[in-house]
């Protein structure tokens, strides 16, 4: 059966160099026979604030409204604005999303986050009980495909902007993997402000990419199972003293106070 690819991007230009990315994506993708769907966010001016606006009818406690809570009821009973639903729609067909965007200060646009915030509804995405490992999206795959105003070097250990592997945690761990989702490496263009050569370079390793993507292996990250829910959810003592004799903590997040385990954000198997 073919498989299906969501890609969530976010450019205003379409002569961008993200727009390229994505453009490539569609075409090599498409060319394996995947069924590819674009939500260009800008495009279809995606509303990114998440607001009572988003529920239709009544919502259960106006006063004191909580938007996690209000959305997960009005997803149960179908009252959730159509623009939410219809990204629901494609997110729950899709078994690979890529989301195509420049860094905006070590993060996502404010329009992708709108997105995750109101798309990734609880109950939809999330339950306590279905998160990380357990979680609801765990037979899909995700990954993040972006560019930043940086070399390659301001991200490194000794870098200005500080390792690449931590800015990414709160991305990868934080909403992909916290959903479920099997993280595949991040692609990463460095400083696309470059020549038209260097451009074209970077296009083609991702395009090179893209003919086994669907065949990679994801990141790593500490089952769920390794975590004890009487202890507030912290590692299990036996899989902590375990650990002491490594030299690297087990992720960027969980690392015991030892050193991060090198490049886990960014290349799998590590």
């Amino acid at each position: 059966m073919a498989q299906k690819v969501l890609i969530v991007y976010a450019h205003q230009s379409a002569g961008s160099f993200n727009a390229a990315a994505k453009d490539a994506a569609v075409e090599v993708l498409t060319a394996q026979g995947c069924q590819v769907e674009v939500s260009d966010l800008y495009a279809m001016k995606f509303k990114p604030s998440a607001t009572a606006d988003d529920i239709t009818g009544q919502v259960k406690d106006a006063e004191h409204f909580c938007y996690g809570e209000e959305t997960m009821l009005a997803w149960k009973e179908g009252r959730l604005s159509a623009d939410i639903t219809e990204e629901q729609r494609k997110l729950s067909d899709a078994d690979v999303v890529i989301f195509q965007f420049p860094m905006y200060w070590f993060t996502v646009p404010a329009i992708m986050k709108g997105w995750i915030d109101r798309v990734l509804t609880k109950g939809f995405a999330y339950t306590s009980e279905k998160r990380y490992s357990q979680g609801i999206f765990k037979e899909k795959k995700a990954m993040l495909s972006f560019t930043t105003g940086s070399l390659e070097s301001m991200f490194s250990v000794n870098g200005i902007n500080g390792d690449i592997n931590v800015t990414l945690w709160p991305l990868q761990n934080g909403i992909l993997h916290y959903c479920g989702f099997k993280v595949l490496a991040p692609q990463i263009f460095w400083a696309p402000r470059v020549s038209s050569e260097v451009r074209c370079s970077m296009l083609e390793a991702w395009r090179t990419r893209l003919q086994g993507l669907l065949g990679e292996m994801p990141l790593s990250f500490t089952p769920s199972d390794s975590f004890d829910s009487e202890l507030g959810f912290q590692l299990k003592k036996s899989i902590e003293e375990k650990q002491k004799s490594e030299h690297h903590g087990l992720t960027v997040g969980t690392h015991l106070g030892m050193c991060i385990p090198p490049n886990s954000q960014i290349k799998a198997g590590v």
